[in-house]
This record gives structure tokens, C-alpha cells and sequence, in this order.
């Protein structure tokens, strides 16, 4: 029971801070952010797709570096 409160826990940690840093651009330049997000609104779903996986490929490289 105490290693799923471990897993919670750190699984909220994780959310927090993924939270508390992808507000930090809006929060300082939100005229940039606006411009950045109508950039990407324009993509096609073939570019956006490649983004997600890149970014979510990095993550997965980045865990296992620092685990």
C-alpha cells in the first residue's frame, strides 16, 4: 500500500511541475505565446504528430538517462 502512495505521489509532483513550467512563457510573454500557438494551429496534423513523438521520445530518453 505505502509504494502506491510512493507512485502517487511522485506521479503528482510530475504533473505539478510540468504544470508550473509550461505556465511560465504565457505568464512572461503572452503576445509571443499567442503568435507561437497560431504558428502550430496552422500545421498539418502530419507535422503536428511528429512534434508529439519527438517530444514524447525525448521525455522517454531523458527518464531513462537520469533513472
Amino acid at each position: 500500500m505505502l509504494r502506491s502512495h510512493v507512485l502517487l505521489h511522485d506521479v503528482l509532483v510530475a504533473v505539478a511541475l510540468v504544470l508550473v513550467i509550461e505556465g511560465i512563457w504565457p505568464f512572461l510573454n503572452p503576445d509571443g505565446f499567442r503568435r507561437v500557438l497560431l504558428l502550430i494551429a496552422a500545421e498539418d496534423k502530419r507535422a503536428l504528430r511528429i512534434a508529439g513523438l519527438a517530444s514524447m521520445l525525448s521525455g522517454v530518453g531523458l527518464l531513462y538517462l537520469v533513472n
